[in-house]
Order: structure tokens, then C-alpha cells, then sequence
């Protein structure tokens, strides 16, 4: 073993970054930490081979087994998670549609004890992210805790319909954030355990397209249910509401125990060889092994390297820009009233432009991942979401007014996504990092829902001018943050290709990831 490990320091600062390469030696920065990390590793790791089932394939067999597996996973979890993500933001954001439908009468709520109610459920939603991300990570097991955490909001969702003043709602609306936490951070980490770095922002992108979906039908349903539903069996159109969603959210979370995968070390119905390549690719992906088993996800570890890494703050600034920049989607049909249709065609008004933010997205992804490019399609999105914002606050005209709306949400989701895959590849190990990291830039992201309702109070219609210019403002901010984190990654490279240390590149230290050629993704 000590000659093992010798002959691996010798590698660390004797060896090529790349092979056929000699662009530079290794070299250690001293600033000031300790950077003896690198001298303890394994001689496994040195080895930095695949495993045997692997290894015995041909070419044209690993390529066969590959394409199996990922069409095996894709069909088993990309569906189930959209459909899942489809409930999970509808049972959120309902209570947009459930004001149209007669809620503020029923029970008698002022404007801003709507508004509070609206917010509760984020600082729920806040404070259950980071914990939960790191149990999922722990226990391995994501097709049985995201499926229960799913029935449990569900449950929830369905019982507001049977609030009967502002402190149930309050309740429900709380606690309905605080189970719903688990579900968005904990499929970003679902995702990156499965997918490597070039197939992880297509398939984000379609994993948010239920969000984008959910915005699109939840107008839809919620005008069925207002105009053919309100007084049936004695019941108002709002609480119908709850019930059908949250009914239909516990059903579905039952199906997803019998469909998803869980991790690759974890899924039981994989082959010992298709379980061998999952694992494999990933590593060889990045250079280091991804999920090991329970016993090597620490809690503590994986909190502390996600927040002595200053990419993390870069990301966080970057999400909570452009999420504060779209908490408008929490009103959409507020906002879309103010053209002064009626309730039923101001539900319908709403679909449209969901519907061509699902276009966008997936477009803007597709392209993000064949070129392997970030930056730029998360901020040219941007600027198309500014000029709306803009536009939105300077006229009361309904086609311009429209044509903003219209804008509004391609131009903040169509980068989103990106963005979202841009966290796990600039943190992409260990995975405890990778977990806290998603789990606490999601949740810093969302904190700026608690006070955006209040920018939406009857009294700003129809402009809403203050929460125009603040989403335009966020914006620009996001834009910000993209290019100082992409001038961070650039200056990295740089470094991994003249052979130097760089801390926190892949986990701490000069990996094989980085001889083979790691890249932060730019």
C-alpha cells in the first residue's frame, strides 16, 4: 500500500494534466489552507479503471448497454417526476386560482392577510430544504421518500378545503410548504445521480417542463372547475379545487412507489452489468465516484464543503435573482386581470404563455447541452424577461400589456433551467456537497416569495410598478452573477489546464477527474 501511495504522489506532482499533454507539471498554491488532501488518496482511486463488467464490453457493446440503460431510466423516471412536479406545483400555487374562485369572501380574508397567506408557505418550503436534501442523500432511497413525502402534501392540499378562516389557512399553507420542500431540490440531486453533466440540462429541462406545464393547466382546470363547479354538493369552486388536485396528487404518489428507479447502487431491477455501467459513467464523467452507500454521506461534511466554496454564494446570487425576477408566476392571474376579462377567460388568458415557455425551454436546453455552453443562455433570456418587465410598468394597453405577459415567463424559466444544471456542474462532488448545495442555493432562492406578495396588493393594479421595476432589477442582478461565476470557472480552467491545484475543483484536490481532462462547464 505505501508504494501504492507513493507512486501516486509522485503522480500529483510529476504527471500531465491531460495524456499526450505537457502544457505544465502540477503545481501546489499556497494559500494558505491545507492541500495535503490529495496525498491520502486511495490507491483505488489511482487506479482509475472501470469495473469488470465494463471493462470485458467492446465498443460497440458499451454503447449498446448504454443506450439500453438510458432509455430504461429515462422511461421509468422522466415521465413519473414531470407528472409528480406537475402536482407539486399545482397544490403551491392553486390558491392563485382559488382567489378568483372565491376564496377572499368565503373567508372573509383582507388583502394582506392573502398575500401573508400566500408567503407562509415559502418559509416553510425554506426551512425543510437543506435538512431533507441531505436525508435523500443519506438514505439512498429516493422512490420511497419522495413518493411519501408527495402523499403527505397531498393530504394536505386536500384538506384546505376545509378551512374556515385565516389561522386554518395559515396552517395548511405552511405545512404544505414544509413537505413540499423535499420534492424540487431532491430531484435536481435525483437527476445528477443518474445523468452526466452533458445529459443533466435536458433532461432539468424537462423535469421543470411540469412546472411550466402545471402553469399552463392549472388556469385551464381552474376555469373548468369555477364555471361547472361552484355550489355543487354545497361546496364553492375554490375548495372543489383543493380537493380534486390534492386527490389526484395522492394517487399519483402512489403509482410513483411501483415506477421510479432509486440511485444505481440502490435500483434493484437493474442487471449487476447495468448497475456496474450507471455507476461507471458518472465517474467517468467526472473522475471520482458519485454515490457510495449511506454509510460514506455525511451530514456535516456535505454542508461544510458546499459553504467554503465561494461558487456556491455565486450560484445563490445567480437563482435568487432570477426566481425573485419570476415570483410574478405566484400572481400570474392577478396580473392577467388587470386586461379585464372575465374570471373564466382571465384563467384561459394565463395558458398561452406557459405554453410557450415550454417550447423555449426545451429549445434553449437542447442547444445548452449540445454545445455545452451556460452563460449565455441563461442571460439572453434575461434581457427578453427585462424588456417585459419594462413594457409590463410603462402602458395600461391590452396588446402591449399581453405581449409583456406573454414574455414574461419564457424569458425568466427558458434560462432557469439552465441555470439549475449549471449548480450541479460547477459542484459536482462529493455528492453530500452537491445535495446541501442544491438543497440551500433552492431554498435562499425561494426566501424572495415570502415578500413578493406584498408587491401585489389591489392597490398597485393595474402597472404594479414596484414589482415590475424589483423583477426587473433581479434580472439584471442574475446577469450579473452569471458572468462573475463564469469569469470564476474560465479562470479555474485555466489553471487545471497549466497543471495547477485547484481547490474544490472536483472535491478537494488534483483527481484523476482533472489528468482525464475535467472542464468546468462554462
Amino acid at each position: 500500500m505505501a508504494t501504492a501511495l507513493d507512486n501516486y504522489e509522485k503522480g500529483l506532482v510529476g504527471g500531465d494534466i491531460e495524456s499526450g499533454s505537457d502544457k505544465g507539471k502540477i503545481q501546489h498554491i499556497d494559500d494558505g489552507k491545507d492541500n495535503s488532501a490529495p496525498a491520502v488518496a486511495t490507491a483505488s482511486r489511482a487506479a482509475f479503471e472501470p469495473p469488470e463488467l465494463v471493462r470485458n464490453m467492446t465498443p460497440e457493446q458499451r454503447i449498446e448497454t448504454e443506450a439500453r440503460l438510458k432509455r430504461k431510466i429515462d422511461i421509468r423516471l422522466m415521465p413519473m417526476i414531470v407528472l409528480m412536479y406537475i402536482m407539486n406545483y399545482l397544490d403551491r400555487n392553486n390558491i392563485a386560482a382559488a382567489k378568483l374562485a372565491g376564496i377572499l369572501t368565503d373567508l372573509k380574508l383582507k388583502s394582506a392577510e392573502f398575500q401573508t397567506s400566500v408567503s407562509i408557505l415559502f418559509v416553510g418550503y425554506l426551512l425543510m430544504q437543506v435538512p431533507s436534501n441531505l436525508f435523500l442523500n443519506k438514505i439512498g432511497k429516493p422512490a420511497i421518500y419522495l413518493p411519501g413525502c408527495m402523499i403527505i402534501w397531498g393530504v394536505i392540499s386536500a384538506l384546505t378545503a376545509a378551512c374556515q378562516n385565516y389561522g386554518g389557512l395559515i396552517a395548511c399553507r405552511f405545512m404544505l410548504g414544509f413537505v413540499e420542500a423535499a420534492y424540487f431540490p431532491g430531484c435536481l440531486y435525483y437527476l445528477s445521480c443518474w445523468y452526466t453533466r452533458k445529459e443533466l440540462g435536458f433532461r432539468t429541462a424537462i423535469f421543470y417542463s411540469g412546472a411550466l406545464i402545471s402553469g399552463a393547466f392549472s388556469g385551464l382546470i381552474a376555469a373548468g372547475i369555477t364555471a361547472h363547479m361552484d355550489g355543487a354538493r354545497g361546496l364553492r369552486a375554490w375548495r372543489w379545487l383543493f380537493i380534486i388536485e390534492g386527490a389526484i396528487t395522492v394517487v399519483i404518489a402512489f403509482a410513483s412507489f411501483l415506477i421510479l428507479p432509486n440511485f444505481p447502487k440502490t435500483t434493484s431491477w437493474l442487471t449487476e452489468e447495468e448497475r456496474q455501467l450507471a455507476v461507471w459513467r458518472l465517474e467517468e464523467d467526472i473522475g471520482q465516484e458519485d454515490w457510495l452507500d449511506s454509510q460514506h454521506q455525511s451530514f456535516k461534511e456535505g454542508l461544510k464543503l458546499a459553504f467554503s466554496d465561494v461558487k456556491t454564494y455565486v450560484l445563490m446570487v445567480l437563482l435568487f435573482g432570477i426566481v425573485a425576477s419570476g415570483t410574478v408566476t405566484n400572481f400570474f392571474p392577478t396580473v392577467v386581470a388587470t386586461l379585464k376579462y372575465n374570471n373564466v377567460n382571465t384563467l384561459l388568458l394565463t395558458a398561452p404563455p406557459y405554453v410557450l415557455a415550454v417550447i423555449t425551454t426545451f429549445l434553449n436546453s437542447w442547444h445548452a447541452d449540445r454545445t455545452g455552453e451556460r452563460f449565455f443562455h441563461i442571460t439572453i433570456p434575461l434581457c427578453f424577461a427585462v424588456f417585459a418587465y419594462i413594457l409590463a410598468a410603462a402602458t395600461t394597453k391590452t396588446a402591449p400589456r399581453y405581449v409583456a405577459m406573454m414574455l414574461m415567463v419564457p424569458g425568466v424559466y427558458t434560462g432557469y433551467v439552465v441555470a439549475l444544471a449549471w449548480i450541479s456542474n460547477s459542484l459536482p462532488r462529493p455528492p453530500a456537497k452537491r445535495a446541501a448545495a442544491l438543497a440551500f442555493i433552492n431554498a435562499i432562492s425561494n426566501t424572495s416569495s415570502i415578500y413578493a406578495s406584498y408587491m401585489y396588493s389591489a392597490s398597485a393594479a393595474p402597472r404594479y410598478v414596484t414589482a415590475m421595476s424589483v423583477n426587473c432589477a433581479m434580472s439584471v442582478m442574475a446577469m450579473l452573477a452569471a458572468l462573475t461565476l463564469r469569469m470564476i470557472l474560465v479562470r479555474l480552467n485555466k489553471k487545471l489546464e497549466q497543471g495547477i491545484y485547484v481547490e474544490g475543483a472536483i472535491n478537494s484536490g488534483v483527481t484523476e477527474g482533472e489528468k482525464k481532462g475535467f472542464r468546468f462547464r462554462i
